[in-house]
């Protein structure tokens, strides 16, 4: 899903039985929800979303059968998709995703192995381009929230392993920097309650300088939220 112009648009994903292509938009002033146009690709769960300026972008995921890197472009105006440059990087699914400064970034996910790599999409030209690569170790079902400019990719899991590192990208420099751990691991006190923030497919957002964590599941379905 992403967000235009205070309307949150939802979509895609996996009921248990079959992949979905349906969309919808949430509008929360009126509190209801009114169905959009179809993604014209393949239904399919675990893609990616982001959203730049006024339109949405959906693309990579898995539809059953293949990993997929096609990419999509929704324009809530006119209710209408347009299919855009593929994914550079290997299909996948699982990824993590964000945009920032104009652009939108895709990395890490699952191509038949974990990934760390991370490109990035400009809309001006419609094209791509590698960028460097997320630091720790290879992840997916990771998720990401921006604040003041720099986006925070957190968690995910690499063979099985839930991993408990927090690393923040500078869109200005292109670099990564690692932010304290997820987990109580160091001999100060503010890290003592930190077992139960790493996960996969947790739900994140930012609200007001502050970044948010929820849901996902560590072998079990979590709804804890930490802040």
């Amino acid at each position: 899903g992403f967000v235009i112009n205070g309307k949150a648009y939802f979509g895609t994903g996996y009921d248990g039985e079959s992949r979905l292509k349906d969309f919808w938009e949430y509008n929360p002033e009126q509190n209801y929800w009114t169905q959009k146009a179809d993604l014209p690709g393949d239904a399919r769960a675990s893609a990616v979303g982001f959203s730049i300026d006024n339109n949405g972008y959906i693309g990579t995921g898995y539809n059953g059968e293949n990993k997929l890197n096609d990419f999509w472009e929704y324009d809530p105006a006119t209710n209408q998709w347009a299919q855009k440059a593929d994914f550079i990087g290997s299909a996948r699914y699982g990824a993590v995703c964000f945009s920032v400064d104009g652009k939108g970034f895709v990395g890490s996910g699952y191509d038949g192995s974990s990934l760390k790599d991370f490109y990035a999409y400009s809309p001006s030209d419609n094209s791509w381009e590698k960028i460097i690569s997320i630091g720790g170790s290879k992840r997916r079902d990771a998720s990401a929230f921006v604040i003041d400019g720099k986006a925070y990719v957190i968690s995910g899991t690499d063979n099985g392993v839930y991993l408990s590192d927090i690393w923040e990208f500078n869109p200005v420099t292109g670099n990564w920097t690692e932010k304290s751990k997820l987990s109580n691991y160091t001999d100060d006190t503010f890290d003592d309650e930190y077992s139960t923030i790493v996960r996969i497919n947790g739900s994140a957002f930012s609200i007001n300088g502050k970044g948010y964590l929820t849901c996902g599941s560590t072998g079990s379905l979590l709804n804890n939220v930490w802040e």
